[in-house]
């Protein structure tokens, strides 16, 4: 009987009992809220690939003081980055993946948070030369290049990466504010309105001033390597919630890292499942995170790029958008080095590094190995893969013969002569002439280069497209 047991074992016996009927300790659950941009190309190793493929869920926590916690990941999709940095604001979302205008908005916006503030912890992607931004008009449009855009109606997403770019270019030119009549529309509402011709021309983030072109409605004539300062995407975390869970925002960075190097493991498939989970054709995918791409997917944080973010922050303290802010007290770095550290990589390795992963192999149509990739070329063959050529004359005269002989092609790319960027072969201008194909995003600049050749060697002429590869067809004369 109960009465006859010693109290220490009545004692426990009631203990036990609690315990059975409290059962097992209930998990705690920690939402983690990402906002994430699924159809900006530079962003999607930080969103879009993580979330398609549960890389977070593999490197998330589970021991110590997480044995017992629960995470609720809760993706949520903008189209460009203010949003996002409003969701952190209202602490919706801990993590926030934008350009660098947007960023450097976030980052001063919090400084006066008295719960938080936002630390830079990872970057995204990059383009030191600048390329990414861009404006575009209609391809019937009379205007090539800005300064003939005086007066015009140009759209541009207000906040945007893109729209620092025209701020900063109209800066560098000295053209006062009114110089176009700028309004805000998004890249949906600009795209229509530029494809209905209500205005003269939209300036938008990556991908849409390739986007736009390659669905055929459009002409880019102007680049942000024009600007020549670096542009990128980055990721913020609040920094109360990454001081209270350290190992997400770890975790968070590897999943990163997984997803650069899923990327480059088969840069074609890659382009091809970010197409079916976002939307924006493989081909425009591929000029920018394919190989020798417009775009450097990076995740570590380059001093080049904090510098560029402090010129970011003086355009828009020029203009009276900003106060005082130090792009370099905004960094945070520890949490990407334990993360390099964890998975066995060099940090500082990679962050001296600015390479990126080249064209390279053999050139089966002019039977010579690829030395140059800033003079290479590559065509899409449906059903045959991404096949690299030497050399723009190369290029397109495997174009012409892929043509010939009936097969399927989805673009050809090569590269802009004297910026070094990617281009669709069919939006560039050609200089041709004595043997010489020269590719230009620019038509000035196709023009000046056939001008200065011309000097040496007679007959140099500017050729679009078809043009173009007639020429290759018969030896780059024209």
């Amino acid at each position: 009987m109960l009465r006859h047991l010693p109290a220490r074992a009545f004692a426990l016996s009631a203990t036990a009992l609690a315990l059975m009927l409290a059962g097992p300790v209930a998990a705690e659950t920690v939402t983690v809220g990402i906002g994430t941009q699924d159809t900006t190309t530079n962003t999607v190793t930080t969103g879009v690939v993580i979330r398609q493929l549960h890389l977070l869920e593999k490197y998330l926590p589970t021991s110590g003081k997480y044995a017992n916690i629960k995470f609720e990941l809760e993706w949520q999709n903008f189209t460009s980055g203010p949003p996002v940095t409003n969701g952190m604001m209202a602490d919706k979302l801990q993590f926030g993946a934008m350009g660098d205008y947007p960023l450097v908005v976030n980052g001063f916006t919090f400084e006066n948070n008295p719960e938080s503030k936002s630390r830079l912890i990872a970057v995204a992607a990059y383009s030191m030369s600048g390329s990414g931004n861009g404006i575009v008009v209609h391809k019937d449009s009379p205007y090539y290049e800005l300064a003939d855009l005086k007066g015009k109606l140009v759209s541009v997403p207000f906040g945007s990466a893109a729209h620092g770019m025209v701020l900063k270019a109209m800066q560098d030119r000295g053209y006062p504010s009114d110089f176009f009549q700028l309004v805000s529309q998004s890249p949906e509402v600009g795209s229509t309105n530029l494809q209905e011709k209500k205005i003269d021309a939209h300036a938008d983030f990556v991908p849409f001033a390739e986007l736009l072109p390659f669905r055929g409605f459009a002409r880019k004539i102007f680049d942000g390597v024009e600007t020549n300062l670096p542009t990128w995407h980055g990721v913020v975390v609040r920094s109360d919630f990454a001081e209270k869970y350290p190992e997400v925002v770890i975790a968070y960075i590897k999943a990163i890292i997984a997803a650069d190097q899923w990327l480059r493991a088969d840069p074609k498939q890659a382009a091809e499942k970010i197409q079916e989970w976002t939307g924006i054709s493989k081909e425009v995918v591929y000029i920018f995170l394919g190989p020798s791409g417009n775009m450097t997917t990076d995740p570590t944080i380059k001093p080049a790029l904090i510098d560029a973010a402090a010129t970011d922050v003086k355009v828009l303290q020029n203009l009276g958008r900003m106060k005082e802010f130090d792009p370099k007290k905004w960094v945070d770095d520890s949490y990407i080095r334990k993360a390099y550290a964890e998975m066995k990589l060099d940090y500082d390795v990679q962050l001296a590094s600015t390479e990126n992963y080249e064209i390279s192999g053999e050139d089966t149509f002019c039977k010579k190995p690829i030395t140059e990739w800033r003079k290479s070329g590559e065509v899409w063959v449906d059903g045959e893969g991404i096949l690299p050529f030497s050399s723009a004359i190369c290029t397109l005269g495997a174009y012409a013969d892929f043509k010939a002989k009936g097969k399927k092609i989805n673009v050809a790319y090569v590269f802009d002569t004297t910026r070094g960027i990617k281009l669709f072969a069919d939006q560039a201008f050609f200089a041709v002439g004595g043997g010489d194909i020269a590719p230009f995003l620019l038509k000035k600049d196709a023009e000046a280069y056939a001008a200065k050749s011309g000097g040496k060697v007679s007959g140099f002429k500017v050729l679009g497209f078809e043009d173009a590869v007639k020429s290759a067809v018969g030896g780059g004369k024209t």
